[in-house]
């Protein structure tokens, strides 16, 4: 099989070598002449440009309503996942039955409650030092 395909190869390389070889040989006998200017028109010209540019303001009007209206689709689409997921997550805190009967929330424990008032408290008063100090500064 490898054999058959490197004779392919060799064969259509010679023949590619063959074809050069042979327009080389006319172009230096002189068999070609190249002239120096080449001239090629479009009659219509301006007409075809003034429709490309029509088509492309309608393409453009399209791809922007497009793009406008998926990005509202999906603005609202991550919104309404986004308060899905909010109502799941408190309802983790909510323990189930085995009947599947709503009993009652889960109530954080009372030291979490109280580090997180005091955690509040710092930083209220965190901020009221700061604002203190840019006033202090300001005089």
């Amino acid at each position: 099989m490898i054999y058959l395909i490197l004779t392919m190869f060799f064969v259509s390389l010679s023949s590619i070598v063959f074809m050069i070889w042979r327009k080389l040989s006319l172009v230096r006998s002189g068999a070609y002449e190249f002239h120096e200017e080449v001239t090629f028109e479009i009659p219509y010209l301006e007409e075809t440009k003034i429709l490309i540019i029509e088509g492309i303001k309608k393409y453009e009007h399209e791809a922007l309503v497009f793009v406008v209206k998926s990005y509202i689709q999906s603005t609202n689409f991550l919104k309404n996942k986004y308060k899905e997921l909010k109502i799941k997550v408190q309802n983790i805190h909510v323990k189930n039955h085995s009947t599947g009967e709503l009993i009652q929330k889960v109530e954080a424990s009372k030291l979490l409650k109280i580090v997180s008032s005091y955690k509040h408290k710092i930083t209220e008063i965190t901020h009221k030092i700061k604002e203190e100090e840019k006033d202090g500064n300001n005089l």
